[in-house]
């Protein structure tokens, strides 16, 4: 039996998802739903027309009808931030959006494992959770897996050394409260702060790694992106499309994922990112991983900021 998959926007990010998860084969269904018919029609016959080079997969543009039976459902639609216009302007116009969409697809793909990749996301899956009526094990933001993506770039760029055996986390909002849990961040089991000291028979001069520069460096990369091509769409698409393969394939992975907290770290009522297990069923538990009292209170600081712009909003 194949994996339907519906994705809400056919935006660069809904549209690049969908190729993504054809070319690599994830799903036998794909519908891909817009307010703009003709681009959603657009989007899915370009795709449509190079599936006899790849595995068999259905295309098409539909409705929010055409969701029944879907495994996952994929949210990318929203506005993006106008120059002049403040982040909470944003989440209020992106907030109204998704309460138009939650009432119609949830009718429909009840079922569904819901992945929210709009921004701001974690306000976003915050709302889906608090106003869907869905099991929260369902619901999924894609919270920071990216950044996490780009954290490893940065690290195996660094060191020359591939990006599969460096593990380093970022936690938090999906924004600029972000932060790094050092302490937890290794690569090939060698604490990140000791990695250059083992270092031996290379011609590599590895300067002083400042993890300041780091994290900064990982905030601005969307922005860098945006200001030299116009969108970001390539690297979110690979990291929500390793992310549904994770859940499609029922590999129980460890990701950065966004979801809600009961207390973990003393946090409550409010969707960020740490460790979330993710399988077939969606959320499957979390990963409690020890941090030192400085990276509690950065994530404790990122909850608190992403409160601080719930509280003003219209759910």
């Amino acid at each position: 039996m194949g994996n339907k998959v519906t994705i809400i926007g056919s935006g660069s990010v809904g549209s690049t998802i969908a190729y993504t998860l054809a070319v690599q084969g994830q799903a036998s269904e794909i519908v891909m739903i817009d307010i703009n018919t003709e681009k959603a029609l657009g989007e899915a016959l370009d795709i449509r027309q190079g599936i006899p080079f790849l595995a068999p997969c259905s295309v098409y543009a539909g409705s929010y009808e055409d969701a029944k039976g879907s495994d996952i459902v994929i949210l990318t639609s929203g506005l993006a931030r106008k120059p002049g216009q403040t982040r909470l302007d944003l989440a209020q116009a992106n907030v109204n959006i998704t309460k138009q969409i939650i009432p119609q697809i949830t009718k429909y793909a009840p079922n569904a494992i819901y992945v929210i990749v709009a921004n701001p996301v974690d306000i976003l899956t915050y709302q889906f959770i608090k106003t869907s009526g869905l099991p929260e094990n369902r619901i999924i933001g894609s919270g920071t897996i990216l950044d996490t993506a780009r954290l490893r770039a940065r690290l195996a760029e660094y060191y020359s050394i591939n990006q599969k055996n460096v593990h380093a986390y970022v936690f938090g909002e999906h924004g600029d409260s972000s932060f790094v849990p050092w302490s937890i961040a290794n690569i090939s089991n060698i604490q990140v702060s000791q990695f250059a000291s083992c270092l031996h028979d290379t011609d590599k001069l590895v300067p002083t790694l400042v993890y300041d520069e780091v994290e900064d460096y990982i905030r601005k990369s969307g922005g860098k992106v945006i200001k030299r091509k116009g969108a970001t769409f390539y690297a979110v698409a690979i990291s929500v499309c390793h992310l549904c393969k994770c859940i499609l394939n029922g590999m129980n992975t460890s990701l950065t994922v966004s979801t809600m907290m009961h207390g973990e770290y003393g946090i409550s009522d409010v969707a960020l990112s740490t460790l979330t297990i993710v399988g077939r069923n969606g959320i499957s538990g979390r990963l409690n991983v020890p941090l030192t009292d400085d990276e509690v209170a950065k994530l404790q600081k990122s909850a608190n900021a992403l409160k601080d712009v719930i509280s003003q909003l219209q759910f």
